[in-house]
């Protein structure tokens, strides 16, 4: 029995050799069916020809007519013009890259059909390195008859030998169509096309298409194909939360005396956002089902409390408790909180990082093993292999989208509680937009702490342009000098610490020369953690009053006195980022600013990502805007989340699918459980080991 026509071998195809098949593997294509889903990122209008005397500046036109002559041109840049007229007027061809046998050919060439984007010259209206085909002196050619595809492609790939490629596979699909895995009774009401039309029409739209098909997403073909990948990822996370769900996990009694003696050391009520999310979460870990809850909530929403009454159930039940974060100082930051709450109730709290050596880690690895460790705080260092837990009961995991599924999934298998699983709570401080949370995390419940605690005030966000900088320093001098405490923010494209280290020791060597007799400090990620600690004492103690810093004050750090704060260079970062480094001021009672002090000339992306901080302080719109400017790979880290990288579909774009993608998850699950497996493998293939099933 012949393979069918969507997994057939590149080599199969006509004109595919090694040096080809080499560059079809470089943009991820390794059979035909993959050719068939590798999607147009917009369309032309070659159905017909445009006279010359009536083409627009920036108009894309197709146009054929008489070649009058070519020369090469000297200016700026030696370029080849070819002259081009038909009954209407007369258009030039101009290229930049032509070689000698290109010049010969248009020379001796009669007539041409072009195709290209009508640009101003220097003779007039042109086009610009113009997709051609030369034609004899009566050859009468006729215009496509469908929109024509331009797909991602490659260097040394031409658009139109990939074009010739994907439709030998499209006319394979007549004969051999690929396995529809979705029932007409969820197609119809949506009004989706069956999985061949789909993709007949996304390859070869009807020339009569609208104008929009023209741009990008509003083709039926690829609406369906994104809601087919969407409903596969979807099923995947379903099931393995509908797996967990039939796994057994540690009972986890609450101990009032233990909860109140944590509730007395605050000095404060719990808000009552707080108070339903630790209920929901309690709930949870007395079921003796494994809990996979996220909680989400804004800056300063108090997250950790809720995650030490968390942990307090857990150790009150004989069980140990794992909080993992994503960098040094955050995790710093819960093992100061952790051992100021918990110490005074005889709890032994412990520290993990990859920087923990020779007799602190041994003795805290013994420890752990032996139970005598009954909350550990440290970083992905948690889950190495010489680390092993007597019985973990409970994973608290801060920031989630900056570790992968995977390593969540490896902590988890560290428990040593045989057939039980432990419980599993994963916090963010960045809001997940709706539709992530109806994506990358449908596998987790959700608790949202939508109130601040009282007390806290706006922080009011101004916009200024770095040519301003020396006003800047003014206002932050007054400031300090009459009480307030400062952040100034510095930011690099380049990740490295060093490179960061450097920036920042730099700016706050200036501004000590700007400011003199000012208390100034500094704070970045290469310094030890004994180090900062001091220095984070001495700024919240109030002797440091401008506090310079790199990035690595974005979370975790709570100085209620800092009242301003400056963002040099704030296009250089997400809007989470940007949002999360605000959350550092307007801690306390006092009116707090942030100034976001940007370089010249801002691109549209910055415009709109400084516009938005500029209007908002809400983080969950915040949240949105940062996915729709961005993209989720962006917003989540492609490469931690694995299952996030989507071949055809568009969080953003696609987001009105969603309701929909999730009933029809349902009704899979529910009535057509035989398509589960199918649809996972179609679309994810051996990506469905980041989820463990």
């Amino acid at each position: 029995m012949s393979a069918p026509a969507t997994s057939q071998a590149l080599t199969s195809l006509k004109g595919v050799g090694p040096a080809l098949q080499k560059k079809l593997n470089q943009l991820g294509l390794f059979n035909t069916r993959d050719l068939l889903f590798h999607l147009p990122l917009r369309y032309e209008d070659r159905t017909r020809l445009h006279a010359i005397g009536k083409v627009s500046l920036g108009e894309m036109v197709q146009i054929e007519g008489e070649v009058l002559g070519s020369s090469i041109q000297f200016g700026r840049r030696r370029s080849l013009l070819c002259m081009v007229q038909d009954t209407s007027g007369v258009i030039s061809l101009r290229f930049f890259h032509f070689s000698a046998a290109q010049k010969k050919a248009l020379d001796a060439a009669k007539r041409i059909r072009c195709f290209g984007e009508v640009r101003r010259g220097r003779s007039g209206f042109e086009l610009y390195h113009p997709e051609y085909q030369i034609l004899q002196a009566d050859e009468i050619q006729a215009t496509d008859q469908t929109l024509t595809p331009v797909y991602p492609t490659t260097e040394g790939l031409q658009q139109g030998r990939l074009r010739k490629l994907i439709n030998q596979s499209l006319a394979m699909l007549q004969s051999r169509p690929p396995r529809d895995l979705l029932p007409k009774s969820l197609l119809e009401p949506l009004n989706l096309p069956s999985l061949t039309e789909a993709i007949q029409v996304v390859h070869q739209p009807p020339a009569d298409a609208p104008a929009s098909w023209l741009g990008h997403g509003d083709n039926p073909g690829q609406k369906r194909l994104a809601f087919e990948e969407l409903l596969a990822h979807r099923l995947c996370m379903r099931r393995y939360r509908l797996e967990s769900d039939n796994k057994t996990a540690p009972v986890l009694r609450a101990d009032s005396d233990l909860e109140q003696g944590l509730l007395q050391q605050l000095g404060f009520e719990l808000t009552t956002a707080q108070q339903r999310a630790f209920a929901e979460i309690s709930a949870n870990l007395a079921s003796g089902h494994p809990m996979l809850r996220l909680l989400q909530g804004d800056v300063g929403s108090g997250k950790t409390v809720v995650a030490a009454l968390a942990a307090l159930q857990a150790i009150a039940s004989g069980f140990q408790v794992a909080i993992m974060a994503p960098t040094e100082i955050l995790a710093e930051q819960h093992l100061l909180n952790f051992q100021q709450w918990l110490s005074p109730l005889g709890i032994q709290v412990g520290w993990l990082s990859g920087k923990s050596k020779g007799k602190q880690r041994s003795q805290t690895l013994e420890a752990l093993a032996g139970g005598d460790c009954q909350l550990i705080v440290g970083t992905h260092a948690l889950f190495q292999d010489e680390v092993h837990y007597q019985q973990l009961g409970l994973v608290i995991i801060d920031e989630q989208h900056r570790f992968g599924v995977h390593q969540r999934l490896a902590l988890r298998d560290k428990a040593g509680l045989g057939a039980l699983n432990p419980h599993q709570l994963v916090m963010t401080a960045t809001p997940i937009p709706r539709t992530l949370a109806m994506s990358a995390y449908a596998d987790l419940d959700s608790s949202v702490l939508d109130e601040l605690p009282p007390g806290r005030t706006p922080v009011n966000t101004a916009l200024i342009s770095a040519e301003r900088r020396d006003e800047v320093v003014a206002r932050i001098d007054g400031a300090c000098r009459g009480g307030d405490q400062a952040y100034w923010v510095c930011t690099l494209i380049e990740e490295s610490e060093a490179l960061q280290a450097q920036a920042a020791e730099a700016t706050a060597q200036t501004l000590a020369e700007q400011l003199p007799g000012l208390a100034i400090a500094l704070i970045h990620g290469r310094m030890k953690p004994k180090e900062k600690a001091e220095v984070m004492a001495r700024f919240k103690a109030g002797e440091i009053k401008l506090l310079v810093a790199t990035t690595v004050i974005e979370v975790g750090v709570d100085v209620p006195n800092a009242s301003l704060m400056v963002i040099e260079n704030p296009e250089r970062l997400g809007l989470a980022q940007l949002h999360q480094l605000r959350g550092r001021v307007g801690r306390g009672k006092k009116a707090s600013h942030c100034i976001l002090l940007y370089a010249t000339p801002l691109s549209n992306t910055g415009k709109a990502r400084l516009k938005v901080m500029r209007e908002s302080t809400d983080g969950f719109y915040i949240a949105e805007q940062d996915l729709a400017i961005r993209g989720p790979g962006q917003v989540l880290g492609t490469q931690q989340t694995g299952l996030m990288t989507f071949r055809i579909a568009d969080i953003s774009r696609d987001a009105a699918m969603l309701d929909d993608v999730k009933q029809a998850s349902e009704t899979i699950m529910r009535d057509y459980p035989e398509l589960v497996d199918p649809l996972i493998q179609r679309w994810l293939g051996d990506r469905v080991n980041y989820m463990n099933v």
